[in-house]
């Protein structure tokens, strides 16, 4: 009788673990969505280190393996990861998270994105032609990506539809009253240099201006000529200068000493396995920087 209870019980835990959806998410930001969404229905793998520009990685083995296994990669979209995750896909040899198919969900094009229509040339340096692609600044438009995903990981497991539903309308509630909350604190703040246009859906959800960028084209480091412009463009005006913890500081420091601004660099993912409290804080992080 104890064996066959114990062979029940192991029989009952392996049901449930072969009902979580194995989700693979490109960067760290996304699998806190799917994290936040998916709650214990899911088991979440993340692709990309947080301290890592997304743009440039390679497709590896490990990213392979996790997505020969995966039911659904939540990635990015809008070409971030086209450097590498088309390779990783192929190399995974899985037909059902091919792009177009059921198993691939891209955030970007559940949503509205800025600078859409940047022709596709290296003269312009690395544009997305469908957008700027760092719409997880927004924290709005992260609720209409978590609303979406949620239909989609209701797809694999009808019976945690509502809660995913749930889950998703809570993260979306939070994100706007976050919002409201920041929009509050940068009354009056000065404008902002960044590193590269990463941050500019931020920018614009807090009426913050832009006052120019490290980079002189986007993915394109910046030269001495560039930085000494910059700073003749910028003389005798108010601002800081922000920029992700994996982008080179000379530049930065170089035109905050120039000008005698603030500068201040600070992570642009959370960490990998971290939930919507830790993403709402990283983008307080950056909302408390533009007016210090």
């Amino acid at each position: 009788m104890k064996r066959l209870f114990l062979t029940l019980i192991l029989l009952l835990a392996s049901m449930a673990a072969s009902a979580e959806v194995r989700v693979v998410a490109t960067v760290p930001n996304m699998g806190m969505l799917a994290e936040t969404v998916g709650g214990d229905a899911v088991h979440v793998t993340v692709l990309a280190p947080p301290d890592r520009d997304a743009h440039y990685l390679e497709a590896r083995p490990s990213m392979m393996a996790a997505l020969r296994r995966a039911d659904l990669v939540v990635a990015v979209g809008a070409e971030l990861e086209v450097g590498w995750l088309p390779a990783a896909l192929q190399g995974a040899h899985n037909p059902n998270v091919q792009v177009g198919r059921q198993g691939y969900f891209e955030g970007a094009a559940q949503i509205d994105l800025i600078q859409v229509g940047l022709a596709a040339d290296r003269a312009h340096g690395d544009v997305h032609p469908a957008g700027n692609p760092h719409y997880y600044f927004d924290p709005i438009r992260m609720g209409e990506v978590a609303q979406a995903l949620a239909e989609r990981l209701a797809e694999f497991a009808p019976d945690h539809a509502d809660q995913f539903r749930s889950n998703a309308r809570e993260f979306a509630e939070q994100a706007a009253e976050h919002v409201e909350r920041w929009q509050g604190m940068t009354d009056g703040a000065p404008g902002v240099v960044f590193y590269h246009k990463d941050v500019d859906y931020l920018a614009e959800l807090m009426d913050i201006e832009i006052l120019g960028y490290i980079e002189p084209l986007p993915g394109i480091p910046p030269t001495a000529r560039h930085l000494s412009e910059l700073v003749s463009s910028l003389r005798g005006e108010e601002g800081v200068i922000l920029y992700a913890d994996f982008q080179p500081s000379r530049g930065p420091e170089f035109v905050a000493r120039e000008l005698g601004w603030s500068q201040l660099q600070l992570p642009n993912q959370v960490e990998i396995g971290a939930d919507s409290e830790a993403y709402f804080d990283l983008i307080n992080r950056w909302v408390e920087a533009f007016n210090p």
